[in-house]
């Protein structure tokens, strides 16, 4: 019986414990706190484990019952409204605060996708907001602005 390998699966564990592992060595320069008073880094570095566990089990899938998968065409549209929304919340988020930032993120990510209709995207970006704002705001009383201070009125 002849093993696979499934090169993609390989490549975006790999990715993932790249990624999970620069948030876990970032949140080590943060105030870990204690499990019932968590401190600024204790967040990062639970989700960057969590990301790092992940993709260790990608990549472990890969090499043991990969499938051999052709990579097909890179949806080059999706990726840019990606990078976009992402930068557009690196660079606004103080200045608009979090509720405009998280909608506008939220509605450029859900029209990333060609078969998403804008009803739908109002939709889910609105739904997106509220559950970000109700978690971060109310439930973790993280002290963000609600609104920035270019909307000033």
């Amino acid at each position: 019986m002849e093993r696979r390998r499934s090169f993609p699966d390989v490549l975006a564990g790999g990715i993932f414990i790249l990624i999970g592992g620069a948030f876990v060595v970032g949140s080590l320069s943060y105030e870990l706190g204690t499990p019932l008073r968590m401190g600024p880094g204790a967040f990062p570095l639970l989700v960057g484990a969590t990301v790092a566990a992940l993709g260790l089990a990608i990549v472990v899938k890969g090499l043991i019952a990969g499938e051999v998968v052709e990579f097909g065409p890179v949806p080059w549209r999706a990726v840019g409204v990606i990078v976009v929304a992402l930068v557009f919340f690196g660079y606004s988020f103080r200045g608009l605060g979090f509720v405009p930032t998280a909608a506008v993120t939220a509605l450029l990510t859900t029209l990333a996708s060609r078969q998403v209709r804008l009803p739908t995207a109002l939709a889910v970006a609105a739904a997106l907001t509220v559950a970000s704002t109700l978690i971060f705001v109310v439930g973790l009383q993280l002290r963000i602005p609600l609104w920035g201070p270019w909307l000033s009125f």
